[in-house]
């Protein structure tokens, strides 16, 4: 059996998943609240760090998006990256559990990246958004084909939120077992090699999410030819 995390042993009636959830929240808002507290116009330290980190977001955002929506979406994708990053690396440290290793935790931001681009899309483009259901040629002799990619789709939206969770949990799932096993197979080198491959994989996976976040909300928001 698995030993139990730290707070897990504090609080063995709330799941690790959501304590440490909790604790990445935490971190977040003091590490902004730090920043917001010291901030100069010559940046260094802390506030240099999260400056790269946020011009990497609104970068992110704006190349997939465009700089009109890409603004108005910055926090979103941004909030998503700092806190998938900071939920991956808990997993890196003895005694704690990487929050996104638990489904429910994945799901809880891939459900609501669903939502809210379809709800853009709607907004943005009303019943016109039902045209990026039905393919590049639309005309009465390509009816067949229109209800065809109609349903197809909407199948692949829907299987949007389950790939972004599946994908995120696996990959964090995995990494979290592999660390385990080597580490107890080979102790002396995981410090150096294996948890250097952690924090990659932890850096990847943080923008994979965004990413595809991004990526679906240009999609909705963007015209349908």
């Amino acid at each position: 059996m698995e030993a139990p995390t730290i707070l897990h042993a504090v609080m063995p009636n709330i799941p690790p998943y959501v304590s440490y959830s909790w604790l990445a929240m935490a971190i977040l808002i003091v590490t902004a609240l730090a920043v917001k507290s010291k901030l100069s116009l010559i940046p260094s330290g802390l506030q240099n760090f999260m400056e790269v980190v946020a011009d990497f977001a609104l970068n992110l955002s704006r190349n997939n998006i465009g700089h009109h929506w890409g603004d108005k979406f910055y926090p979103l994708i941004g909030t998503i990256f700092i806190y998938i990053l900071t939920c991956n690396f808990m997993g890196l440290i003895p005694g704690f559990e990487a929050p996104t290793g638990n489904i429910n935790a994945t799901a809880s931001m891939a459900v609501p990246v669903f939502f809210i681009y379809q709800f853009y899309g709607i907004k943005v483009h009303g019943i016109k958004y039902l045209n990026h259901f039905l393919g590049p040629m639309r005309s009465i002799y390509a009816l067949p084909l229109m209800i065809m990619m109609f349903f197809i789709e909407v199948i692949g939206h829907l299987v949007r939120p389950i790939t972004l969770s599946v994908r995120l949990f696996g990959n964090m799932m995995a990494k979290h077992m592999l660390l385990m096993i080597l580490g107890l197979l080979v102790p002396a080198i995981v410090p150096v090699a294996i948890l250097g491959l952690g924090v990659l994989v932890s850096i990847i996976q943080a923008y994979v999410f965004a990413l595809l976040a991004t990526l679906y909300i240009a999609g909705a928001v963007e015209e349908g030819h």
